[in-house]
């Protein structure tokens, strides 16, 4: 099992030299991961936020071995081309150590309607699965220089528990970022039906975000592949750094 950190662009971390020093100290920690989170506008407190790729490229320039990306970028209101430009681009500065999250996003942290923004979940997860199929494409050569990692950078389709939908969708990539479980059950639950669903067994990650200080004992033995330590909605600088400290696991 791999060990991440996972923070919300927010507050002190809206400056993205903040979330470089991070990222580098976690290497030094001995962490396999510092994802961010993308959002143009966030549900109070939170009036801060930084641009994902921006910061994403500090990350990558201040690092040499972590994997980096955000969790998750809903396509529903990217323009997928000029996404596909900031992950390839993303993925050839990091020298491959691009993971690309998706999802559908959230109306309830009003970035959606107020820019108008598709809000319908159905029309978001008809533009999900056209953009990440269209996204695969232009990896794949459509447009030029291509990602560093073949056939693609890997994918991981965020999704809420219960809802199965999203897992049918994660099947077709690489991973599953679950959001919402209740306990080491459901994860081992959802580890069962992917198994079944994927007899082959080629590599596929299971990803959830759980709270510092977590025994993760129980969580590993379920199926997850990738512990994400989530450190809040107002992170500081100071926090996220004595989190960090203690060393992944």
């Amino acid at each position: 099992m791999k060990h991440a950190i996972d923070v919300g662009l927010f507050g002190e971390l809206a400056d993205p030299r903040v979330a470089a020093r991070l990222a580098a100290r976690a290497e030094e920690r001995g962490w396999d991961g510092f994802f961010v989170w993308d959002h143009i506008a966030y549900r109070a407190p939170v009036r801060a936020v930084a641009d994902p790729w921006v910061t994403l490229a500090a990350v990558a320039c201040a690092t040499s071995r972590v994997r980096i990306g955000a969790l998750v970028t809903p396509l529903s209101r990217r323009r997928v081309h000029k996404v596909a430009r900031e992950t390839a681009t993303l993925d050839l500065l990091s020298s491959g150590r691009l993971i690309f999250g998706a999802g559908l996003g959230s109306a309830r942290n009003n970035e959606l309607e107020p820019f108008g923004e598709v809000t319908d979940p159905r029309e978001r997860a008809r533009l999900l699965d056209q953009g990440l199929d269209a996204l695969a494409r232009y990896w794949a050569g459509e447009f030029e220089p291509v990602p560093v990692q073949r056939p693609r950078p890997p994918v991981w389709v965020a999704g809420e528990w219960p809802n199965r939908r999203p897992v049918r969708r994660a099947l077709r990539w690489d991973g599953l970022f679950t959001i919402g479980l209740p306990g080491p059950g459901a994860l081992a639950e959802l580890a069962a039906e992917i198994r079944q669903a994927r007899p082959d067994g080629g590599p596929f990650d299971l990803i959830t975000e759980l709270p510092p200080d977590t025994d993760l004992g129980l969580w590993q033995r379920a199926g997850l592949t990738w512990a994400v330590t989530f450190l809040g909605l107002q992170p500081t600088e100071a926090g996220v750094r004595a989190v960090i400290d203690t060393g992944p696991g």
